[in-house]
């Protein structure tokens, strides 16, 4: 006891504010300094336990364990950036029409009917597996909702461009097909830019592995792409094939035509063509 009351008469003795929600604790720093356990550093470590103290020394830094709330943070529902994994056999295979749309368009060109006719097979068949796939085994992306109508567009845009380059498709057709895919696109690139969460730079725009909306395409939409298959399919077999065949196209061009623009006009008014990501999230 001796030696503890000498401390406390020391001139060296000070307190140190030791800082709590509530109260405010002052301890000896002469007595933290001493080599052997002092009364007070038990006691300190009974008011951890027992009242939940957090007093820290200067020395010490902020920690994230259990038990230490000064160091841990909950993380705003609202910015969290969600992930999806986007390489799957669907998406590789929407792709892979994409690529094949250049192929295609230089073989129309290159008066090559037979190889244009095994591509336009090549696509159709991929996209009836892809969808397939998506839906048996469960590898559905917000990505893939995006790419599947892209490459159906890159597939039109091609044909169409290609077939009325070598006088296959009238111009009046070919403006109204092109012309609604055009705003379409930028449309898509709009509403990418304004649903991406926070932050938007130009990487994480890019960056598809981060979803930000989904595009549902409306029944008549689905209606014109059978339409617009349909068309282009029989035009560029057209040259190869017998001409009964190809007795039918004008008609099929007039119901393009007119389903063309209703399925434009479809998402435009249409409240669940185009889904917010983080809207899609909150009603689950």
């Amino acid at each position: 006891m001796s030696s503890i009351r000498s401390v406390f008469l020391s001139s060296r003795f000070h307190l140190l504010p030791c800082i709590h929600p509530v109260k405010r604790y002052h301890v000896p720093v002469s007595l933290l300094r001493l080599g052997t356990p002092s009364f007070w550093s038990i006691s300190r470590r009974s008011f951890r336990t027992s009242l939940g103290v957090f007093s820290r020394l200067p020395s010490e830094k902020p920690t994230t364990k259990l038990g230490d709330n000064l160091g841990s943070h909950k993380v705003p529902h609202e910015n969290v950036t969600l992930r999806e994994d986007i390489y799957t056999v669907p998406n590789l295979l929407t792709v892979s029409r994409i690529l094949a749309c250049p192929v295609l368009g230089w073989s129309i060109l290159q008066d090559n009917f037979y190889l244009a006719t095994g591509l336009l097979v090549y696509a159709g068949l991929s996209d009836l597996v892809d969808g397939f796939l998506a839906r048996r085994f469960n590898m559905r992306s917000v990505l893939g909702t995006i790419l599947d109508p892209a490459a159906d567009k890159t597939l039109m845009t091609t044909l169409t461009v290609t077939l009325t380059m070598k006088g296959l498709l009238p111009v009046s057709l070919a403006t109204i097909i092109i012309g609604r895919d055009v705003l379409l696109s930028l449309s898509a690139f709009y509403i990418r830019y304004t649903s991406l969460p926070p932050p938007k730079t130009f990487a994480r725009y890019w960056n598809f592995s981060i979803p930000s909306a989904e595009v549902r395409p409306t029944t008549i939409s689905k209606f014109n792409t059978a339409a617009q298959l349909a068309l282009m399919f029989g035009t560029t077999v057209a040259p190869i094939a017998p001409t009964y065949l190809s007795a039918h196209l004008p008609k099929i061009q007039l119901l393009v035509a007119a389903t063309t623009i209703w399925s434009g006009l479809s998402y435009v008014f249409s409240k669940d063509a185009v889904r917010i990501v983080s809207e899609k999230r909150d009603r689950q």
